[in-house]
Protein backbone atom coordinates (compact mmCIF):
# COMPACT_ATOMS: atom_id res chain seq x y z
CA UNK A 1 0.00 0.00 0.00
CA UNK A 2 2.76 2.60 0.61
CA UNK A 3 3.48 2.30 -3.31
CA UNK A 4 -0.04 3.36 -3.72
CA UNK A 5 0.46 6.43 -0.91
CA UNK A 6 3.39 7.58 -2.89
CA UNK A 7 1.85 7.71 -5.88
CA UNK A 8 -1.17 9.04 -4.37
CA UNK A 9 0.81 12.16 -2.62
CA UNK A 10 2.52 13.01 -5.79
CA UNK A 11 0.06 13.22 -8.05
CA UNK A 12 -2.24 15.16 -5.41
CA UNK A 13 0.76 17.70 -5.58
CA UNK A 14 0.90 17.85 -9.00
CA UNK A 15 -2.99 18.83 -8.42
CA UNK A 16 -1.69 22.39 -6.94
CA UNK A 17 1.78 22.57 -9.05
CA UNK A 18 2.57 20.71 -11.93
CA UNK A 19 6.35 20.94 -11.87
CA UNK A 20 7.18 20.41 -8.44
CA UNK A 21 6.71 16.85 -7.89
CA UNK A 22 8.99 16.17 -11.11
CA UNK A 23 11.41 18.43 -9.70
CA UNK A 24 11.70 16.99 -6.24
CA UNK A 25 11.58 13.40 -7.62
CA UNK A 26 14.37 14.39 -9.73
CA UNK A 27 16.57 16.09 -8.08
CA UNK A 28 16.52 13.46 -4.93
CA UNK A 29 17.06 10.61 -7.43
CA UNK A 30 19.74 12.82 -8.69
CA UNK A 31 21.91 13.94 -6.04
CA UNK A 32 20.17 11.55 -2.96
CA UNK A 33 20.22 7.73 -2.52
CA UNK A 34 16.36 8.87 -0.89
CA UNK A 35 14.89 7.50 -4.35
CA UNK A 36 15.94 5.05 -6.75
CA UNK A 37 13.62 5.47 -10.30
CA UNK A 38 12.91 2.56 -12.41
CA UNK A 39 14.78 2.48 -15.62
CA UNK A 40 11.89 4.03 -17.65
CA UNK A 41 11.78 7.32 -15.33
CA UNK A 42 15.16 7.75 -15.47
CA UNK A 43 14.80 10.50 -17.52
CA UNK A 44 13.50 12.81 -14.91
CA UNK A 45 17.23 13.13 -13.33
CA UNK A 46 18.38 14.23 -16.72
CA UNK A 47 20.10 17.82 -16.39
CA UNK A 48 18.15 19.59 -19.33
CA UNK A 49 14.82 18.25 -17.77
CA UNK A 50 15.73 19.23 -14.22
CA UNK A 51 16.40 22.80 -16.03
CA UNK A 52 13.41 22.94 -17.85
CA UNK A 53 11.21 22.50 -15.13
CA UNK A 54 12.77 24.92 -13.09
CA UNK A 55 11.87 27.48 -16.21
CA UNK A 56 7.90 26.19 -16.48
CA UNK A 57 7.73 26.36 -12.18
CA UNK A 58 9.03 29.94 -11.93
CA UNK A 59 6.80 30.96 -14.93
CA UNK A 60 4.05 28.61 -13.45
CA UNK A 61 4.47 30.22 -9.95
CA UNK A 62 4.46 34.11 -11.12
CA UNK A 63 1.11 33.83 -13.59
CA UNK A 64 -0.60 31.85 -10.45
CA UNK A 65 -0.32 34.63 -8.25
CA UNK A 66 -1.16 37.36 -10.48
CA UNK A 67 -5.04 37.82 -10.23
CA UNK A 68 -6.82 37.09 -13.63
CA UNK A 69 -3.50 35.95 -15.03
CA UNK A 70 -4.35 32.81 -12.28
CA UNK A 71 -7.68 31.75 -13.72
CA UNK A 72 -6.12 31.55 -17.74
CA UNK A 73 -3.17 29.82 -16.10
CA UNK A 74 -5.63 27.11 -14.26
CA UNK A 75 -7.15 26.78 -17.49
CA UNK A 76 -4.20 25.65 -19.19
CA UNK A 77 -2.75 23.66 -16.51
CA UNK A 78 -6.20 21.56 -16.91
CA UNK A 79 -4.40 19.46 -19.14
CA UNK A 80 -0.79 19.94 -18.00
CA UNK A 81 -1.30 18.88 -14.02
CA UNK A 82 -3.53 15.79 -14.88
CA UNK A 83 -0.53 14.72 -17.10
CA UNK A 84 1.71 15.94 -14.95
CA UNK A 85 0.13 13.62 -11.85
CA UNK A 86 -0.30 10.79 -14.47
CA UNK A 87 3.87 10.95 -14.94
CA UNK A 88 4.45 11.44 -10.98
CA UNK A 89 2.07 8.62 -9.78
CA UNK A 90 3.68 5.89 -12.32
CA UNK A 91 6.91 6.79 -11.31
CA UNK A 92 6.90 7.82 -7.78
CA UNK A 93 5.18 4.18 -7.34
CA UNK A 94 7.75 2.68 -9.66
CA UNK A 95 10.60 3.57 -7.56
CA UNK A 96 12.28 2.24 -4.73
CA UNK A 97 12.41 4.66 -1.26
CA UNK A 98 13.65 4.76 2.05
CA UNK A 99 9.73 3.49 2.41
CA UNK A 100 9.12 0.99 -0.28
CA UNK A 101 11.57 -1.96 -0.87
CA UNK A 102 9.64 -3.65 -3.51
CA UNK A 103 7.79 -1.24 -5.60
CA UNK A 104 6.39 -3.85 -8.17
CA UNK A 105 4.49 -6.10 -6.21
CA UNK A 106 1.77 -3.82 -5.60
CA UNK A 107 0.54 -2.63 -9.26
CA UNK A 108 2.03 -5.47 -10.54
CA UNK A 109 2.47 -5.88 -14.48
CA UNK A 110 -0.60 -3.30 -15.13
CA UNK A 111 1.35 0.09 -16.12
CA UNK A 112 -0.95 2.25 -17.26
CA UNK A 113 -2.85 1.74 -13.59
CA UNK A 114 -0.84 4.23 -11.45
CA UNK A 115 -0.74 6.34 -14.27
CA UNK A 116 -4.27 6.98 -15.00
CA UNK A 117 -4.84 7.29 -11.51
CA UNK A 118 -2.34 9.75 -11.11
CA UNK A 119 -4.47 11.38 -13.66
CA UNK A 120 -7.29 11.41 -11.86
CA UNK A 121 -6.02 12.39 -8.80
CA UNK A 122 -4.57 15.76 -10.06
CA UNK A 123 -7.27 16.40 -12.25
CA UNK A 124 -9.63 16.57 -9.08
CA UNK A 125 -7.31 18.24 -7.27
CA UNK A 126 -6.58 20.98 -9.79
CA UNK A 127 -10.70 20.97 -9.89
CA UNK A 128 -10.86 22.04 -6.70
CA UNK A 129 -7.82 24.24 -6.85
CA UNK A 130 -9.39 25.99 -9.98
CA UNK A 131 -12.89 26.44 -8.34
CA UNK A 132 -11.67 27.82 -4.98
CA UNK A 133 -9.06 30.77 -6.54
CA UNK A 134 -12.31 32.59 -7.68
CA UNK A 135 -13.64 32.61 -4.42
CA UNK A 136 -10.63 33.76 -2.68
CA UNK A 137 -9.90 36.76 -5.50
CA UNK A 138 -13.99 37.85 -5.60
CA UNK A 139 -13.54 38.06 -1.57
CA UNK A 140 -10.65 39.43 -1.30
CA UNK A 141 -10.46 41.87 -4.28
CA UNK A 142 -7.53 40.08 -5.76
CA UNK A 143 -4.75 40.58 -2.83
CA UNK A 144 -5.25 37.00 -1.33
CA UNK A 145 -3.74 35.07 -4.63
CA UNK A 146 -0.53 35.71 -4.01
CA UNK A 147 -1.51 34.31 -0.22
CA UNK A 148 -2.99 31.53 -1.98
CA UNK A 149 -0.55 30.58 -4.21
CA UNK A 150 2.14 30.55 -2.07
CA UNK A 151 0.14 28.24 0.50
CA UNK A 152 -0.60 26.11 -2.46
CA UNK A 153 3.32 25.71 -3.33
CA UNK A 154 4.67 25.33 0.22
CA UNK A 155 1.63 22.08 0.37
CA UNK A 156 2.85 20.84 -2.96
CA UNK A 157 6.65 21.12 -2.01
CA UNK A 158 5.46 19.04 1.37
CA UNK A 159 2.74 16.40 -0.10
CA UNK A 160 5.91 15.54 -2.15
CA UNK A 161 8.73 15.04 0.18
CA UNK A 162 5.84 13.29 2.34
CA UNK A 163 5.18 10.84 -0.32
CA UNK A 164 8.67 9.64 -0.72
CA UNK A 165 10.26 9.94 2.84
CA UNK A 166 6.57 9.37 4.71
CA UNK A 167 3.88 8.14 2.50
CA UNK A 168 1.54 7.40 5.82
CA UNK A 169 1.21 10.82 6.33
CA UNK A 170 -0.19 11.24 3.09
CA UNK A 171 -3.69 10.67 4.23
CA UNK A 172 -2.94 13.34 6.40
CA UNK A 173 -2.51 15.81 3.54
CA UNK A 174 -5.25 14.03 1.26
CA UNK A 175 -8.02 14.68 4.45
CA UNK A 176 -6.79 18.59 4.25
CA UNK A 177 -7.95 18.42 0.26
CA UNK A 178 -11.12 16.90 1.14
CA UNK A 179 -12.08 19.47 4.09
CA UNK A 180 -10.91 21.78 1.47
CA UNK A 181 -12.96 20.66 -1.43
CA UNK A 182 -16.03 20.38 0.82
CA UNK A 183 -15.36 24.38 2.21
CA UNK A 184 -15.30 25.98 -1.50
CA UNK A 185 -18.13 23.61 -2.59
CA UNK A 186 -20.51 25.13 0.57
CA UNK A 187 -18.96 28.89 0.19
CA UNK A 188 -19.91 28.72 -3.14
CA UNK A 189 -23.55 27.33 -2.83
CA UNK A 190 -23.65 29.75 -0.21
CA UNK A 191 -22.85 33.25 -2.61
CA UNK A 192 -24.91 31.47 -5.62
CA UNK A 193 -28.04 31.30 -2.81
CA UNK A 194 -27.10 35.10 -1.57
CA UNK A 195 -27.29 36.42 -5.37
CA UNK A 196 -30.07 34.34 -5.98
CA UNK A 197 -31.73 36.30 -2.88
CA UNK A 198 -30.92 39.59 -4.05
CA UNK A 199 -32.02 38.57 -7.58
CA UNK A 200 -35.37 37.84 -6.47
CA UNK A 201 -35.79 40.38 -4.10
CA UNK A 202 -34.23 43.67 -5.78
CA UNK A 203 -35.57 46.01 -3.81
CA UNK A 204 -35.78 43.59 -0.18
Amino acid sequence: MLEALTGTGLAASAGLNAYIPLMVMGLLARYTDVINLPGGWTWLTNGWVLLILAVLLAVEVVADKVPVVDHANDVVQTVVRPTAGGLAFGAGSSAQTVTVSDPGSFFGSHQWVPVAAGVLIALCVHGVKAAARPVVNVSTAGFGAPVASTVEDIGSVLMSILAILMPVLVLVGIGLLIWGAISVARRRRRKRAIAASGTGHPFG
